[in-house]
């Protein structure tokens, strides 16, 4: 077995291939002067189960392009098996026509990744699950990154209550606060049809001098997160934490954050951001070694 670490795989390939005690190598890519991509694998891969990590975070197009790449070499340099782990999968958002003629832009993402060569696909914490049934033909795992977040905050905070930002997200806050031994429930949003204007609050559940963690699979601008925090404190909770998969982090969003009043943010390494201090490679070496 090796890893092959693509260059948007932030240290998950290497660490990857420590856990498992496999081969590693590295993916040599550069840009041409006329915008071209060119990469070229290290190492031989010949007969060789292949792991190929490359998450697609900005620049997304890019990262994307050097995936495709480097299956569709790995395949043609005569590798055995070939399982490409995308620990964040960028245009998952886009997963039906909200408008007429629009692109259904995951369909095509994981199409790709299928047609590449791809015989198994691991994800975390996709956006909606339900598009690598929908749109695979090939084995996938949709790995969730919840109990290591959980973890992570296991004995660090006083009378815990874990907030999912929506409904939707509940089942993350459920087993969140499984973990951590406590309540749970969702944020209540609401826009003023008048005046376009966004509020967040708790849902029935008192928070006096709890500590907080909201916990969501993306944080990309933060307005949820800065609206809902400052609101927790006017209702005297103690501290707010939040906690997140893939910190996408949009512009000055990690800023706006931190300054809305959160104590802590913390993310995992699916990307590269300050508050990416817990690896998901141990949760995707547990599966492989179930699967490989």
């Amino acid at each position: 077995m090796i890893v092959v670490a693509g260059p948007a795989s932030n240290g998950i390939g290497f660490r990857l291939s420590r856990i498992l005690g496999s081969k590693y190598t590295r993916v040599l890519t550069k840009v041409f002067p006329d915008g071209e991509t060119y990469i070229r694998i290290e190492d031989e891969v010949k007969e060789e189960d292949v792991i190929v990590v490359q998450s697609l975070y900005p620049p997304q197009d890019r990262h994307y392009l050097q995936l495709l790449l480097i299956m569709d070499t790995v395949k043609d340099l005569g590798a055995k098996s070939l399982t490409a782990v995308v620990p964040y999968i960028a245009y998952a958002r886009q997963d039906k026509r909200f408008l007429p003629g629009e692109a259904i832009s995951i369909k095509t993402i994981l199409r790709g990744i299928e047609h590449a060569g791809a015989e198994r696909l691991i994800t975390i914490d996709i956006h909606n699950d339900k598009s690598l049934e929908e749109w695979l033909n090939i084995d996938y795992a949709n790995l969730s990154a919840v109990s290591l977040l959980a973890e992570y905050f296991r004995g660090k905070m006083e009378k815990p209550l874990v907030l999912a930002p929506d409904k939707g997200a509940l089942n993350r806050a459920k087993k969140a606060a499984s973990i951590l031994g406590c309540e749970y429930d969702f944020l209540e949003k609401h826009r003023d049809r008048v005046t376009g204007e966004v509020t967040v609050k708790p849902k029935e559940m008192m928070v006096t001098n709890k500590d907080v963690l909201i916990i969501d699979d993306i944080i990309s601008t933060g307005g949820t997160v800065v609206l809902a925090t400052r609101e927790l404190l006017k209702l005297n909770a103690n501290r707010v934490y939040v906690a997140c998969t893939h910190p996408l982090f949009a512009g000055s969003s990690y800023e706006k954050v931190l300054s809305s009043g959160v104590e802590d943010i913390v993310a995992t390494d699916t990307i590269p951001s300050p508050a990416s201090r817990v690896s998901v490679a141990p949760l995707i070496a547990e599966y492989l070694e179930k699967k490989l």
